[in-house]
């Protein structure tokens, strides 16, 4: 080593600087790129009925995706004239490739079916979801107004931000020209609807006839009559019917043109006004934080009129930076906590720099690794750094305390004898490291969420770890070599008082503990087991970590079918209720349409409400508020609320809420009653709350059923009946005009008068073949359809899923109450029940977790073994393990932390952490020597200082993140509160239960009747 004194020296300095540049450069994000193995297909038919729609399109629709390779499971929903068909894959698929697939298979299907009928096929991931929101409101200029702005000044310049993957457009409608007609001229003149439609997409014609070659110039023929105003449009010829002295007529003569909006039915508000929504979607690896900057910079410098205002109503990046500052505090409270126990144990502030200069070195190289594997910075990755720091400082005391120990000893003085001291540490530093890292290999082997989130974070302790190693073993004793002095040795000894004593209590104790070691270790573990069974039982459990992340989604449905107006009344009264909330900073609310897409309809939406930051009341009691006044206040609404992050991760696996019971069946009407009586059974269930029955009407229905007898003796067929009533009714897109750069489409309709009352249908006039009028009512029987429900098919077989939510209890045992529930219902047995909802995701991450807890346990003996060879330490050192694991569940129940994938992984790094503290603790005992209580309690006394350290420097580092006191800590809470209280119980258990444990099993000699006391501690 210290003939390659400058090599190493040179290349920490390299490994440091090109970490630097790699921080610089790594992009940020909330959550680690994770291929969500889901893909969703939104299908568009125009207006069609459910059940037509289910049949005619969806269900062989369906039928072509479940060919796809790969596909397990498929969803679909089906409404008017929509529907959704979600295709799962395995874990693990190349969802691209899975992508191409789905358009491959609907492409085969598309030609049998309907004319008109198109579809989308977009993969479900993080991108979906916007990473920044912002409203667009103004005083004086009206909706379409906004969307013109928001179109022709907002989206192009933010689409060209790096980073951004696409600029969504809430609100408002795209403008057209509106050709309202005037049916009695159009009865004059034997016209119909029809006729204007075809006059004027025949009119407006731009169209290349050929090319030709004259006197050297190449010519491009175009045959061209360009519509471009609407005084060009009225001044379109119709020609007239057979009616005597008809004549030729333009459309301005039986028709008003005027400029108009699409027909929508959909509404966008921002803090109660009338808003233009623009939100701005990351592409995927893109930095969460600079989209954010850049996308504020280029809204800045855009120059909008005075009278629009732009507020953001969501903004990613705040809980992104959140985490960062989480770790940032981690990061110098654990180097000036570390620095802090180094002076309390050694006095020497030659050791506190050493540390101090390590710790930012090792995460610089970490950040290193992490660039050169295409990573990021995200809530994983950065809680990973945060959870390090305390492993990372643990090497770097765990050499300098050996060291300085050999120094007091008086047995390193200069330079070759504190190098030899320190390679006496090369095993157990490598033992004790790798004893932590082999935890996370079975990481590996794990899909699903908490794989994906998980990888990421043990890839990144695992870089931090291996750079600490080798920092700890080849670095740190160079630099000892060179800085320190004898003085620090005498000042350690400062330390000797205090320390001394602590070692003659642990001599006494350890002492009686090795008396009678079989009984001492049988109390103790029976005590332990004891307390981790009570708690087991009653520790609450969930599925991913709660954490405040500033705002919240709350989706709304109103009585089937409602009217848009009456709808908007409705969400008024919940917008006076949200304004009076004194958290809320600002909110944002669609109707008709949702924040992640998704079929929506009319009488259902969404709000995101943003939270003030600082000092507030905690979120879930902001949400549990807002919902009770709702109830209360606002009948006829039915209402969820949730966080966005829980709502993202439900929409990108399945479904997104914590509870929902899928029921199977062929009758119709038994499906229903039953779903029915299973959400009136469950929302008496304590703790649960929104519970909906899954019975989704999308609206009532008028029902013109024509007579087809009288409508042949009048020269009209049913196709053509349909046809003159949509161009009365919805209008039909004739054309479009190019005015600039957007095309303005123009739509023919009736006028706004027969189309206002159900019961004006059967007055619309209808134009016979002969040109002459007949009233729809004649020939058709107009009817009120009431209730046409959505439909919702799960692997072919129709089914209803009945969902819920949680207030105030955990997700384990709200669901063993659940099923209870359920199961005492007696249900028919034509109707299968099945649980999915995040209940489903949470067994299964349970279940990946487990294997992974028990692969570690297992990687763990194997090391030992491979290190000692001696079987019955092994299991001494297994029965110790699992005895701090008790301690883990006290530590849940005790803070009500639930028990959840973060503390489950919390769970197994104890296991690598209270093995590295076993392997420092028998690396002290000769393997070759015999083995007696003398010899364990040497052991523990030399031990007893480095084990201290290790484990105090461990819990303080992490104390941050256990009491959540950053924003973005939330995520970690409940594993850094597992490791905390595992670490807690352990040294004791090391230090004391460990000795008798090895004494009782591999007994070498007999225990002395009384141990001699220590002479010099040190």
């Amino acid at each position: 080593m210290s003939r390659h004194t400058r090599s190493l020296w040179l290349a920490m300095l390299l490994l440091t600087l090109g970490g630097i540049v790699g921080a610089l450069r790594l992009p940020v994000s909330l959550f680690p790129h994770i291929d969500y193995p889901r893909v969703v297909v939104a299908i568009d038919a125009g207006e069609r009925d459910p059940a037509q729609m289910e049949a005619e399109i969806t269900r062989p629709i369906e039928i072509a995706l479940r060919s796809v390779p790969g596909v397990t499971h498929l969803r679909s929903k089906t409404s008017r004239g929509s529907a959704e068909v979600a295709l799962n894959f395995d874990w693990g698929r190349d969802m691209t490739s899975a992508t191409l697939a789905t358009q491959g298979a609907l492409a085969t299907v598309m030609p049998s079916m309907p004319q008109g009928t198109a579809f989308e096929v977009r993969r479900s991931d993080p991108t979906l979801f916007p990473v920044i929101g912002i409203a667009l409101t103004s005083t004086s200029l009206d909706q379409e107004a906004l969307r013109q702005i928001a179109e022709l000044k907002v989206r192009p310049a933010l689409t060209a931000v790096g980073g951004v993957a696409g600029v969504d457009v809430l609100g408002g409608s795209p403008r057209e020209f509106s050709v309202d007609l005037e049916p009695a001229r159009l009865a004059a003149l034997g016209l119909s609807a029809d006729d204007v439609v075809k006059a004027l997409g025949q009119a407006n014609v731009v169209r290349g006839a050929g090319r030709i070659e004259d006197r050297h110039r190449l010519y491009l023929l175009l045959v061209e009559n360009r519509l471009a105003s609407a005084a060009d449009i009225a001044a379109t010829p119709v020609k007239s019917g057979t009616a005597g002295g008809a004549g030729i007529v333009t459309v301005g003569d039986i028709a008003t043109i005027r400029p108009a909006a699409r027909p929508d039915y959909s509404l966008v508000t921002s803090n109660g006004r009338s808003a233009v929504l623009v939100n701005v979607r990351q592409s995927l690896g893109g930095d969460t934080v600079q989209v954010v900057r850049d996308v504020d910079t280029r809204l800045k410098g855009l120059g909008l009129p005075p009278s629009v205002t732009v507020t953001p109503f969501y903004d990613q990046s705040e809980l992104v930076i959140g985490a960062a500052n989480a770790v940032r505090d981690a990061i110098l409270l654990g180097a000036l906590l570390a620095g802090v126990v180094l002076f309390l144990f050694l006095r020497s502030v030659r050791l506190m720099a050493i540390t101090a200069a390590v710790l930012p070195a090792v995460l610089a190289g970490t950040c290193l690794i992490l660039f050169a594997m295409g990573m990021q910075f995200d809530m994983m990755t950065l809680g990973g750094m945060a959870a390090a720091v305390g492993l990372i400082v643990d090497d770097t005391v765990v050499m300098l305390e050996h060291i300085m120990r050999r120094m007091q000893e008086g047995t390193a003085r200069d330079r070759p004898s504190i190098l030899a001291a320190a390679s006496e540490m090369a095993k157990p530093l490598f033992g004790s490291t790798g004893a932590t890292i082999v935890v996370f290999l079975p990481l590996a082997f794990i899909s699903g969420v908490s794989g994906g989130f998980f990888k990421a974070l043990a890839v990144t302790m695992v870089a931090a770890l291996t750079i600490s190693l080798l920092y700890a073993r080849f670095l740190i004793p160079l630099i000892c070599a060179h800085w320190l002095r004898p003085s620090d040795a005498e000042a350690a000894e400062s330390a000797s008082g205090w320390l001394g004593r602590l070692v003659g209590q642990y001599h006494r104790g350890i002492g009686h503990a090795l008396e009678r070691p079989a009984r001492f270790a049988i109390l103790v573990s029976a005590i332990l087991v004891l307390a981790g069974s009570l708690a087991w039982y009653n520790v609450p459990s969930g599925f991913m970590p709660k954490m405040d992340e500033g705002g919240f989604i709350l989706d709304y449905k109103a009585q089937p079918g409602a009217a848009l107006s009456d709808t908007d009344r409705l969400l008024r009264q919940v917008e006076q209720i949200i304004q009076r909330t004194p958290e809320v900073a600002s909110y944002s609310r669609r109707t008709g349409l949702q924040l992640g897409g998704g079929l929506t309809e009319a009488d259902e939406g969404d709000y995101f409400v943003r939270l003030k930051g600082g000092s507030r009341r905690p979120i879930e009691a902001v949400m549990g508020d807002i919902r009770q006044q709702v109830s209360a206040q606002v009948p006829g609404l039915q209402i969820e609320t949730m966080q966005l992050m829980e709502d993202l991760i439900g929409d990108l696996t399945a479904v997104p809420q914590p509870i929902e019971i899928k029921l199977f069946g062929d009758d119709p009407v038994a499906l229903q009653q039953t779903a029915k009586r299973v959400a009136e059974a469950i929302g008496k269930v304590s703790g649960v709350v929104e519970v909906v029955d899954g019975l989704r009407v999308a609206g009532d229905a008028i029902s013109v059923r024509v007579r087809p007898g009288l409508a042949q003796q009048q020269g009209l067929d049913p196709a053509t009946i349909a046809s003159q009533i949509e161009g009365l009714v919805g209008g039909s897109p004739a054309t479009s005009l190019r005015i600039g750069e957007q095309l303005i489409g123009v739509r023919v309709r009736g006028p706004a008068d027969v189309r206002q009352r159900a019961a004006q249908v059967a007055e619309l006039p209808l134009t016979g073949s002969d040109g002459h009028v007949v009233r729809v009512g004649q020939i058709a029987d107009v009817s009120i359809a009431a209730g046409q429900m959505q439909r919702t098919r799960e692997d072919l077989a129709p089914f209803i899923d009945v969902t819920a939510r949680l207030e105030g209890r955990d997700l384990g045992s709200a669901m063993a109450d659940v099923r209870s529930t359920v199961a005492g219902l007696n249900l028919p047995a034509s109707i299968r029940v099945d649980y999915g909802g995040l209940y489903a995701q949470q067994r299964q991450s349970f279940a990946d977790m487990s294997m992974v807890f028990t692969a570690a346990l297992l990687l763990a003996a194997l090391l030992l073994t491979i290190m000692f060879e001696r079987i019955a330490w092994t299991l001494a050192a297994l029965i110790s393990v699992l005895l701090s694991t008790s301690a883990v569940f006290c530590g849940l129940w005790v803070t009500g932390i639930e028990l959840d994938v973060s503390a489950l992984m919390g769970l197994t790094m104890v296991v690598g952490m209270v093995t590295e503290l076993i392997v420092f603790y028998l690396s002290e005992i000769d393997t070759d020597a015999p083995l007696d209580a003398e010899v364990l309690c040497e052991a523990g006394e030399k031990r007893l200082r480095p084990i201290l350290m290790s484990a105090i420097i461990a819990i303080l580092t992490l104390s941050p993140l256990a009491l959540g006191i950053s924003r973005g800590a939330g995520l970690q809470q409940p594993l850094a509160t597992a490791i905390i209280f595992g670490l807690t119980a352990a040294v004791p258990i090391v230090l004391l239960v460990l000795p008798a444990l090895i004494l009782f099993t591999a007994p070498r000699t007999r225990p002395d009747d009384q141990l001699s006391q220590p002479q010099n501690h040190r």
